[in-house]
């Protein structure tokens, strides 16, 4: 049987780690040190480690380390691991680590590889309204997201699916791939292809400023916005000196109007409240003031009476 140090922090890795500690093949959980978080600014572990930690009745042990030094190779080494199982883990595994594990690293990575390497794969499908993407299994490669694919699964889109809602497809579909995975490679029959490097594509991180809305776009563009910066960085414009998070949309049509980009047109009964863009009717169903709570859209208008008829934007 393999003995795996599964490294990630996440939510979207819990799943995985749960799949290895059902399997009865997990050493330890290599995770990133407590970080303060919420208004309290209070440091808390991660989901990794909270769902590690809940309901063991045998403990494994968590390592929270800082940095992949000398020091934590040697705790590392000690758990005497076969394979390093990484998944949005956040920190570059270097020669001398990976060399603690006999049977190498491996990757999962929210894409189809070669496309869309680097840390956002899931917000950049939505944000670029691809059709489908899915989830890699790699090698842990010098180079970012390069290694040999091992097992790959397409997740067919509907275009409304938000950063939230895929990651949890996503990690339930890591789960299901990751245990006859390593059991294929404990066997020794695990075929690998190496990947296209010309056809390769990248993503970036994303920054809380794009959260901003740029109502000369399209209804498309902001729809995707939307739902890829969701829960994070969310997507927000001023109305007047307030500023409003956009929660939910979807994009209509042009009506052959002439009103201009941000203006508040009126409502539709099923749909919300009616805004022009750049290109189309982009129709908002859930909204929130900065320091108030998420209304649906009928609410919202019952406390915003005059609503209708402003031009929501930064410097309006």
């Amino acid at each position: 049987m393999l003995r795996v140090l599964f490294a990630g922090s996440p939510a979207i890795a819990v799943p995985a780690l749960e799949a290895l500690v059902a399997d009865g093949v997990l050493v330890g959980l290599l995770t990133n040190p407590d970080s303060p978080r919420g208004r309290s600014g209070k440091p808390e572990p991660t989901e990794c480690s909270v769902a590690l930690e809940r309901g063991q009745t045998l403990p494994i042990p968590v390592l929270k380390l800082e940095k992949l030094d000398s020091a934590a190779r040697e705790q590392v080494e000690a758990l005497k691991p076969d394979i390093l199982v990484s998944f949005a883990y956040g920190k570059i595994f270097g020669p001398k680590f990976l060399g603690l594990f006999p049977m190498g690293g491996i990757n999962i990575h929210p894409s189809l590889l070669p496309k869309y390497r680097g840390p956002t794969p899931i917000p950049a499908a939505i944000l670029n309204r691809e059709t489908e993407t899915g989830i890699t299994i790699q090698r842990l490669a010098a180079e970012m997201d390069s290694g040999d694919i091992l097992a790959q699964e397409t997740v067919p889109l509907d275009g409304r699916e938000t950063t939230e809602s895929l990651s949890l497809t996503m990690a339930k579909k890591a789960a299901e791939l990751l245990p006859p995975l390593l059991s294929r490679l404990a066997l020794g029959n695990q075929q690998e292809r190496p990947q296209d490097h010309g056809a390769a594509s990248y993503c970036s991180l994303i920054a809380k400023a794009d959260g901003l809305i740029d109502w000369n776009m399209s209804a498309k563009e902001i729809d995707a916005r939307i739902r890829a910066f969701t829960p994070w960085p969310l997507s927000w414009t001023m109305h007047g000196d307030l500023q409003l998070l956009i929660l939910k949309a979807q994009a209509l049509g042009s009506d052959g109007n002439e009103a201009r980009p941000g203006e508040v047109l009126g409502k539709d009964k099923n749909k919300g409240i009616l805004i022009q863009t750049g290109e189309g009717i982009l129709a908002v169903s859930e909204l929130q003031y900065r320091t108030k709570k998420a209304l649906e859209w009928k609410a919202f208008l019952n406390g915003a009476r005059n609503f209708i008829g402003e031009r929501l934007g930064v410097g309006i």
